[in-house]
């Protein structure tokens, strides 16, 4: 499989994402590890699987370290936090495991399309009507059963689907980013513990792997990571907002497009 430092390489731009933006950093990390996956010769659907459920692993660690650097400011709201991370975890469990079961170029099409919509959203920089506000505990609840099963499946952090939610009800970019890192920790633990045990012998996985998780990957991805995530905290919270959510935007485009046409 690839070196190390491709993996390493990786890891730099998932610690800044996870600390900067409030994603895990799948959205790269995953069409990434497919290029790499393919490039020795693994099968396209088996390579998409592997890729999420590596991923998935990677963000359990980067979250822990934003969460850790989030709550140092003082930035997560806890009174939202908590009730979408409950949430989340319902939804993670019961579709990481699932997911390993579809078809690996059905997810890989969901993933480009999906990508694409939200980053057209928070690129334009859409905002409701002022009267919107975040719903009661029940419905909220409800959004992260949905953010959970949508990311575990896909292999993200959630903040492909929360921050864009957050915003849309009206909560400050900065304190959605803050929540966001929080609901990454429950997804990706749940979500790559379900793709661990639905890849238990399967059949064309190469040495080093759990389920569809590749430890070298791993390895190589969290080492950086965790390093960098403070430095991506640090620029979320000294950038413009308007230039975050630009960055942000053009990331989910770029990734999704080239998920959905590329090879």
């Amino acid at each position: 499989m690839a070196p190390i430092l491709v993996y390493m390489g990786l890891g730099l731009v998932t610690g800044l994402l996870a600390g900067m933006l409030g994603i895990g950093g799948g959205s790269v990390v995953v069409p990434a590890l497919v290029f790499v996956f393919g490039k020795e010769h693994l099968a396209p659907g088996l390579a998409m699987k592997l890729a999420i459920g590596t991923s998935l692993a990677s963000i359990l660690f980067t979250s822990l370290a934003a969460i850790r650097a989030q709550q140092k400011r003082g930035a997560i709201d806890w009174s939202v936090a908590a009730p979408l991370g409950l949430a989340t975890l319902v939804g993670s469990l019961a579709s990481g495991y699932l997911a390993g079961f579809l078809p690996g170029v059905l997810l890989k099409e969901i993933f480009g399309v999906f990508l694409t919509l939200v980053g057209l959203q928070v690129f334009a920089d859409w905002r409701p009507a002022a009267h919107w506000r975040l719903p009661a505990r029940p419905a909220l609840m409800g959004v992260g059963v949905g953010i959970g099963a949508l990311s575990a499946i896909l292999g993200i952090g959630g903040g492909s689907l929360t921050v864009p939610f957050l915003t849309a009800c009206n909560v400050d970019m900065r304190r959605a980013i803050a929540i966001s890192a929080t609901l990454g920790l429950p997804i990706a633990f749940f979500g790559a513990l379900g793709f661990a045990l639905s890849g238990q012998h399967r059949a064309g996985l190469p040495p080093g792997t759990v389920g569809y998780i590749y430890l070298p990957a791993l390895a190589g991805l969290t080492t950086v990571a965790l390093l960098v995530v403070p430095l991506g905290v640090h620029l979320a919270h000294n950038l413009p907002v308007t230039q975050l959510k630009r960055v942000f935007g053009v990331l989910l485009i770029l990734v999704g497009v080239q998920m959905v046409f590329g090879g």
